[in-house]
C-alpha cells in the first residue's frame, strides 16, 4: 500500500436548526448523525462561526423558554457527548466570509434577509467542509451549480447541503 494515498476523510457541518433539533432528540437529526458515523467513519462535525453565534443568541434571547433549553442543551453537549469540533475561528478572516455571503444575497440564492445563513456557506467552504447539513429550504434548495459558480469564483469548496431527511433517507442506502 505503500505509495497510495488515504482516501480523505469527509468534513461535515450542522446548521443551528438541526444542532437545535438534535438537542431535542428529533429521530431524523438523530439517525442522521448514526448514519454519517456508520458510513462516514472517522469524519468530523464542524459547529461552525456562526451557528456558535446563532445558538449562543437562542440561549439568550431564544423566543420560547423551550428554544432557549434547546439552545443550551446543544451548547453542553457539542464536545461531550456528541463529539462535535466547534471552530470559533476561520483562518481567512471574516472579509471573505462576508463578501461571499453578499454575493449569494445579491445574486437571490439566498435570501437577502438571511445573513447569518449566508455567512455559514462560505464558513463551510473555507474550513473544507464537505456536507452542510441543514433543514433550512432555502440552504438545502440552492441549485448545486450555481452555488458552485459563487463558491469557485471566490476559490473556495462548494459544499453539498443536505438535509437530515435527505442523508437518512437518499444517501448511503
Amino acid at each position: 500500500m505503500a505509495g497510495r494515498a488515504m482516501p480523505e476523510v469527509p468534513l461535515i457541518a450542522a446548521d443551528t436548526n438541526v444542532l437545535l433539533d438534535y438537542a431535542q432528540e428529533d429521530e431524523t437529526v438523530t439517525d442522521c448523525f448514526s448514519v454519517l458515523r456508520q458510513r462516514l467513519p472517522g469524519s468530523s462535525v464542524l459547529v461552525l462561526p456562526t451557528v456558535l453565534y446563532e445558538l449562543e443568541e437562542a440561549a439568550a434571547n431564544g423566543r420560547t423558554e423551550e428554544l432557549r433549553r434547546a439552545a443550551r442543551t446543544a451548547f453542553a453537549r457539542l464536545r461531550r457527548p456528541w463529539n462535535f469540533r466547534p471552530v470559533n475561528f476561520i483562518p481567512v478572516g471574516h472579509g471573505i466570509v462576508q463578501r461571499i455571503g453578499q454575493t449569494l444575497r445579491e445574486k437571490g440564492l439566498i435570501p437577502a434577509d438571511q445573513i447569518n445563513d449566508s455567512y455559514l456557506v462560505p464558513e463551510a467552504g473555507l474550513m473544507d467542509v464537505s456536507i452542510l447539513l441543514s433543514s433550512d429550504a432555502h440552504l438545502k434548495n440552492i441549485p448545486h451549480a450555481e452555488l458552485r459558480l459563487v463558491m469557485d469564483a471566490a476559490d473556495v469548496r462548494t459544499p453539498l447541503i443536505a438535509s437530515p431527511w435527505k442523508i437518512v433517507h437518499q444517501f448511503f442506502r
